[in-house]
């Protein structure tokens, strides 16, 4: 397999963690309190849950890295575990879903600056050239090196963190105890409010991988992988409860249920109307971040399918830079055409199309990760301490059973379509097997 040198190795610790916490804390923040104030203040147990179980995934996944620090991320390891064919279905899952995700994301960032720039909203073809001058200026900057996507994404995640940091101080004092109530507004059973909200706020946690799939450029890879995976999961877990607890105290659920822009009204209402202003700035920001972080793993997953004979051979090129020219480019223009199918209909109901079978095609790739770690740790049991051993397929059993949940949760739409995507690749893997 090939391997970038030394110099082209770019992510220590803290800038791995920054792209974890960037491609995290993202367009989810800022949308999804929204979406979940029709739950009240139950809706919390959804962020408990998945942070539990993102926790556990983070886990997994670090213990993986350990074994595995290739790229690929969860591609390689369920290749390791279960063969081609199950790699393949991995690589293409997981690349279909971030391509979907890069445009929903996308799709968010030309929603959140139409508050700045009006005709955005109201003009399709614009918000349409906005949305591609987006994908493509961050393609030209990971095509020019990784470095400059992680320096990048470093500035990024201060400017975004910060100011959900500051709302969440000062929003303390101005929580009032009665928007808490009524506990659960929805008139839906605790088990059907926990998975609705748990397959909802797994969509703010998806990148907790993402420092396993550049594994190439990931200085120490064998440890710093593991740590930027943990750290960045926990520190973005207690950024979601938090704000969001405080969102809840300082906007009643029924008002939060119908907010365009939760985080922008609660910052008015703490700060004055100059801070919605300033809060759709940090929107946009996140949202601009989080695409950054994610085209560079868009571009990373081909590379090693490709070098393992499972994609198009093109697709596993370096440029003398070290970056992957090719397959940054053909991703983002596949990214472009999913655009371009969903311009005519409106900012959210683009989003919402492309998100639907974001969150399953990228279940699956977990999905799988949890069971090759059970299958690492079972073949290796008679080398490992019996109470490490136990502690480990315990955590893989509950991220198994975690992501299950999700799948639930998801509901039928969402794997059904998902599903489709991921048979549409089968005869991509026979044309491509036959040559071998």
């Amino acid at each position: 397999m090939m391997s970038l040198n030394k110099n082209h190795r770019e992510f220590g610790l803290w800038r791995a963690t920054s792209l974890v916490v960037g491609n995290i804390v993202g367009t989810g923040i800022f949308m999804l309190p929204a979406s979940l104030g029709a739950f009240g203040t139950l809706g919390l147990a959804g962020w408990v849950v998945t942070s539990v179980g993102s926790i556990c995934l983070a886990l997994i996944f670090g213990r993986l890295s350990r074994k595995f620090p290739k790229i690929g991320g969860p591609y390689a390891y369920s290749r390791a575990a279960f063969g081609d064919f199950v790699g393949f279905q991995m690589a293409w899952s997981y690349w279909i879903g971030t391509l979907a995700s890069n445009a929903a994301i996308t799709t968010a960032f030309v929603s959140y600056t139409s508050v700045l720039w009006p005709d955005l909203a109201s003009n399709r073809h614009l918000g349409f050239f906005v949305a591609c001058a987006a994908v493509w200026a961050f393609t030209f900057l990971n095509m020019v090196s990784v470095r400059s996507t992680s320096i990048a994404q470093v500035v990024i995640v201060i400017l975004k963190i910060v100011p959900l940091c500051v709302i969440g101080i000062v929003g303390i004092f101005y929580i009032k105890l009665e928007n808490f109530f009524p506990l659960n507004p929805s008139g839906l059973s605790t088990f059907d409010v926990v998975s609705s909200t748990a397959a909802l706020t797994l969509f703010a946690f998806l990148g907790l991988e993402s420092a396993t799939v550049p594994a190439d450029n990931i200085v120490d890879a064998e440890k710093n992988i593991s740590r930027a995976t943990i750290l960045g999961t926990i520190f973005s877990a207690v950024i979601y409860i938090w704000t969001c607890i405080v969102l809840l105290g300082v906007l009643p659920s029924s008002l939060l249920a119908k907010s365009n822009a939760p985080f922008a009204d609660a910052a008015g209402l703490i700060f004055g109307d100059w801070a919605s202003f300033t809060i759709a700035i940090c929107a946009a920001v996140a949202a601009f971040g989080t695409l950054n972080g994610w085209i560079l793993l868009q571009g990373q997953i081909p590379i090693a399918a490709a070098r393992d004979g499972l994609f198009p051979p093109i697709l596993g090129k370096l440029s003398k830079q070290g970056t992957p020219v090719v397959s940054l480019v053909v991703s983002s223009l596949f990214m472009t055409i999913m655009l371009y199918m969903n311009y005519e209909s409106t900012l959210v109901e683009q989003f919402t199309a492309i998100v639907t079978f974001t969150t399953f095609s990228v279940l699956l790739p977990y999905l799988y990760s949890t069971v090759a770690d059970m299958v690492f740790l079972l073949k290796d049991a008679q080398k490992i301490p019996k109470a490490y051993l136990v502690r480990s397929l315990a955590i893989a059993f509950i991220g198994f059973c975690y992501t299950l949940l999700i799948v639930q949760g998801a509901g039928q739409k969402a794997v059904y379509l998902g599903m489709i995507f991921v048979f549409i690749g089968f005869p991509v893997y026979a044309l491509i097997k036959r040559k071998v």
